[in-house]
């Protein structure tokens, strides 16, 4: 929902509204239904709202159209995809009934109307049916305790007069985007980098954040920083306040590891508890003025949701599922069937080509704001299929993997636990459980991986992937540029955290905070606000997350199976052949297995050999031709890095030129 932007001059001269028209009308595509603006005058407590061109018409005539004579400090700008209150009272900037505080809000705030009758009990009188003047009653009420209460997925800035402060927020795990910049003369702000390229900074490189984002995947969101060194991601579970122009940072929701794993529940009440949570997110995040519907793959995750959801509606729930005809590893129709014929969900399939691929890549990269991922087209086809339906909500299974160790490499710290606790036999018992029916080779490439877990602290495993993984893409230019922006390499990886927990517990942690759900986050909604889409994560509710974690392991690894609370929790509500599964792929692209040596083949040549490429400086030439030529000729191997350098160049091309 929506996308937000805003100029707050730190030098009292008056803030640039050509500037923030623009900021705008970038992110248009994230709220394609209407458009506003306030001006406000710090110094004075005086605020003004303005319109723009795709402002709605009924107040168009009510609100002067940008430029205003007004000497404004403050200037916020929104666009609206509309979910909730569906009327001109939905608008945005929005102000509270005293003009004291002002606000520009994406998200969703799910739990609203339990709040909503709670601050109506407390005095509270409301004017519209928005989820964004609860936002602005509970700040009212509770002030940044409020942030406490809300059950959903946001990113707003809120003014507030009286205490002359600016006060910006994200939610919990960074569903939604907040990024911003600081000098001494301006703080901006908005939902997408490409937004703040327009401000007056320096765009300067941070060398660091594109090293990482190479050699290791899930790196790509990375604590506060981005590609840029002069843009900084506003953390998630942080807040923000500017007052008498200082800024401070601070987080809400801190994470207590003593607390992991201290869990008393049964096993079977772990899984009722789970299961009651999750039914009630899926409720609460069907709460919509528009349509709903779902991605569907053929795993649990996805699957449940549907399921789910399903009784929460009196239309046809619409699914939105890709496949792919070459890779049968990445055709999921047989089970998307299976979801479909319990539930009598109307089923929308597409399968994207590579010429699809071409076509969009560029486009996605622009809307991505980063390189995108090998599953850009998935995402991009499946949001925009949903569009052509007309359906503006997506929910998604996002999360659960993280939360109740559904990764490979979870097994390993799993078992690296057993292993620095004694626990020898069922070590070796649930061992030849996991890896029975597995080829020689994947057994033997584990073990050393399970040592190592057992050995090493989590930093320093990254350090070794990010080292030895994968081949060197960059060259020494780019290294020397890297090193002088960097107080030693320590401080290269120094977001991944060691954790006074289990291995398992540091290892989903990190990929919490750091190495994985900030990543996926990005891609999700990005590729789906590109569509003018919201998409919904019931997974990431934040006492399903808060349970997890307070579960013993032994409640999420049970070999030969992962994720073994969240697999139980599920049983009744999917079909039966979906919960026995064993063999769920990654959702993905046949990118690797066969566009990069087929029909893109000539594309990436032409991209890799051309001048451009070349006089970019900061690729390790002979190493990439090397590389290339090997995976052309039938090589297995590097197919990963390879993607990522054409992703970054198409990266470069689409923001640096």
């Amino acid at each position: 929902m929506c996308g937000i932007c805003g100029i707050y001059s730190r030098n009292g001269k008056t803030a640039d509204t050509e500037l923030l028209r623009k900021m705008t009308e970038l992110v248009r595509h994230r709220g394609p239904d209407d458009e506003g603006y306030c001006l406000i005058n710090t110094r004075q407590g005086k605020a003004v709202a303005a319109s723009g061109r795709d402002t709605i018409p009924e107040l168009q005539s009510v609100h002067p159209q940008l430029p205003v004579e007004f000497e404004a400090d403050l200037a916020l700008g929104f666009r609206r995809l509309s979910i909730l209150d569906l009327s001109p009272l939905g608008h945005q900037p929005m102000s509270s009934a005293e003009g004291d505080c002002h606000i520009v809000f994406n998200g969703e705030i799910y739990n609203y109307l339990e709040l909503k009758s709670e601050l109506e009990s407390l005095g509270c009188v409301f004017r519209t049916h928005t989820d964004t003047e609860v936002i602005l009653q509970s700040y009212r009420i509770w002030g940044t305790d409020c942030l406490r209460r809300f059950n959903g997925m946001w990113a707003f800035a809120l003014y507030d007069a009286r205490e002359r402060l600016l006060f910006c927020s994200r939610d919990r795990y960074g569903i939604k985007p907040f990024y911003y910049t600081v000098d001494d003369n301006s703080f901006c702000f908005g939902s997408e980098i490409k937004q703040l390229l327009e401000c007056p900074l320096n765009k300067e490189l941070n060398y660091p954040m594109l090293w990482r984002s190479m050699k290791i995947n899930a790196l790509l969101a990375y604590g506060e920083e981005t590609f840029f060194r002069h843009i900084k991601a506003l953390r998630s579970g942080h807040y923000l306040i500017i007052k008498n122009n200082r800024i401070k940072t601070f987080e809400y929701d801190t994470w207590k590891p003593e607390s992991f794993e201290q869990s008393r529940l049964s096993f079977d009440e772990a899984v009722e508890q789970y299961r009651s949570i999750f039914l009630d997110s899926v409720k609460l995040q069907m709460r919509s003025d528009v349509e709903v519907g779902s991605c569907l793959s053929g795993g649990m995750d996805s699957s449940a949701i549907v399921c789910t959801a399903t009784g929460h509606t009196d239309k046809p729930f619409q699914t939105f599922s890709s496949y792919y005809d070459e890779d049968k590893a990445l055709d999921e129709r047989k089970w998307i069937k299976l979801v479909a014929e319990q539930t009598h969900a109307v089923s929308h399939l597409v399968s994207p080509s590579p010429d699809k691929t071409i076509e969009w890549f560029e486009s996605a990269t622009r809307y991505n704001d980063l390189p995108v991922g090998a599953g850009f087209v998935s995402q991009y086809a499946v949001m925009q299929m949903a569009k052509q339906k007309g359906v503006k909500v997506l929910l998604d299974g996002q999360g659960s993997d993280e939360l109740t160790a559904g990764y490979n490499h979870a097994f390993y710290r799993y078992f690296a636990d057993l292993m620095r606790q004694g626990k020898l036999m069922q070590m070796d018992r649930q061992m030849h459980a996991y890896f029975k029916g597995k080829p020689a080779g994947k057994v033997l490439s584990a073990i050393p991986k399970i040592l190592m877990s057992a050995l090493l602290p989590e930093n320093l495993l990254y350090n070794i992937e990010f080292s030895f993984y994968r081949f060197e893409p960059f060259s020494d230019s780019f290294h020397k540029h890297t090193y002088e922006q960097l107080d030693s390499r320590k401080e290269l990886l120094a977001e991944i955290k060691n954790l006074p927990a289990s291995r398992l517990s540091n290892f989903l942690y990190n990929m919490m905070h750091s190495t994985s759900i900030q990543t996926l986050l990005h891609y999700e909604d990005r590729m789906a606000m590109a569509h003018g889409v919201e998409s919904r994560v019931p997974f990431l509710d934040h006492r399903l997350v808060e349970l997890a974690f307070s579960l013993p392991s032994a409640y999420k690894i049970n070999p030969p199976f992962g994720k073994y609370v969240h697999r139980e929790a599920m049983q009744g509500i999917i079909p039966q052949e979906i919960y026995e599964r064993k063999d769920k792929a990654i959702f993905s692209t046949p990118f690797y297995s066969g566009w990069m040596k087929g029909k893109l083949s000539e594309y990436i040549s032409d991209i890799f050999a051309s001048e451009e490429f070349k006089q970019r400086g900061i690729y390790n030439l002979p190493i990439i031709r090397q590389k290339w030529k090997a995976f052309k000729n039938g090589s297995k191997a590097d197919g990963e890095m390879l993607f990522n350098i054409l992703a970054l160049e198409v990266w470069f091309r689409t923001f640096r030129q």
